[in-house]
């Protein structure tokens, strides 16, 4: 079971094994705020195991966090989905071939089925007729910063905002 911490102001700061969570409680440096139904038990006491908790105190985050590029991201931001076609996506495409200096951007990889990515080859979307489902642009929000958030659970919607993409 994993639980979903959010930073004082409520923002979605990380997800954590839910013994993590009990010890941030036990700890009071965090307050459960949705507990799943099953309690977590102890020789001495029993507790509301955590599905969401909110810390006591505000954590500053010193930087400017930014979703590092992956494959599994840019699949998970195309939901799956071929850019080209709309078929179910297995790869990763440049819309700009590399070899034409296309560069490892999020605004230059597209998710792609397996027949589009090998009939596209090294031309550009325009050179053959195609056009993109969507402009590729970066991710944003805190789902997208949070890892393991794609995989997620029920008590979190409404504390783990949906996954956007920039404007």
């Amino acid at each position: 079971m994993r639980t979903l911490v959010l930073n004082a102001g409520y923002e979605p700061l990380a997800i954590v094994p839910f013994r993590r969570a009990i010890a941030l409680v036990l700890a009071g440096k965090a307050v459960i705020l949705v507990a799943d139904e099953v309690p977590v038990r102890s020789a001495e006491r029993t507790l509301a195991r955590p599905a969401v908790v909110v810390l006591t105190r505000y954590v500053r985050i010193p930087y400017q966090r930014r979703v590092p590029l992956s494959r599994r991201g840019v699949l998970r931001r195309d939901g799956h989905r071929c850019c080209y076609c709309g078929r179910s996506a297995s790869t990763v495409d440049h819309v700009l071939p590399r070899s034409r200096g296309g560069q490892d951007t999020w605004e230059n990889l597209v998710a792609a089925c397996l027949p589009c990515n090998g009939r596209k080859g090294d031309r550009t979307p325009a050179e053959i007729g195609w056009s993109l489902v969507q402009p590729p642009r970066a991710p944003s929000g805190g789902s997208w910063v949070v890892r393991g958030s794609e995989q997620r659970r029920p008590a979190w919607d409404g504390y783990l905002p949906d996954l956007d993409v920039a404007a």
